[in-house]
């Protein structure tokens, strides 16, 4: 994989990879920058969710669950002092649909975090990764129930 970055002035870029799509980097007015596109970090943990988002929601579907709304939330913590890397992260995984089994969910959690995907299997070798889930029965009309939440904790963790 091949990716690079085109400097705009000031401190803002456009990057692009084998894929061809760009996207803006930036940096806030704090630090000199215009404000005007993604920070590298946010980028980072942006990949852990979509890594993971893809192949859970590419198993569920597999295992035949009807999900009618899907979101992953990656809540990183970074270190005080430079060069503040990640410390933490929790994984949310919010699943909404009709009668989603709790088991399916936690055994797609589980063959991401253990098999799939290459941007959490990197940044767990880094910091610990939370792995939480919550499960919500659709109940029509944009209103859900929340009917099930839990953590997968990885072999590793729990020894």
């Amino acid at each position: 994989m091949k990716a690079s970055v085109r400097w705009q002035g000031d401190l803002s870029f456009k990057g692009t990879a084998d894929s061809g799509f760009e996207v803006p980097l930036g940096a806030g007015p704090e630090v000199g920058g215009d404000d005007d596109g993604f920070r590298p970090l946010e980028l980072m943990a942006l990949s852990l969710a979509g890594c993971t988002g893809m192949d859970v929601i590419s198993i569920l579907e597999k295992k035949r669950q009807e999900i009618t709304a899907y979101e992953v939330k990656v809540d990183a913590v970074r270190a005080e002092e430079h060069p503040k890397v990640f410390t933490e992260a929790k994984v949310a995984y919010h699943i909404t649909g009709k009668e989603v089994s709790e088991k399916a969910v936690v055994r797609s959690i589980e063959l991401s975090a253990t098999q799939y995907c290459p941007a959490q299997g990197m940044l767990d070798q880094l910091m610990p990764i939370q792995l939480l889930y919550y499960i919500y029965e659709d109940q029509g009309d944009g209103k859900k129930e929340l009917v099930s939440e839990g953590e997968y904790i990885t072999p590793e963790q729990g020894t």
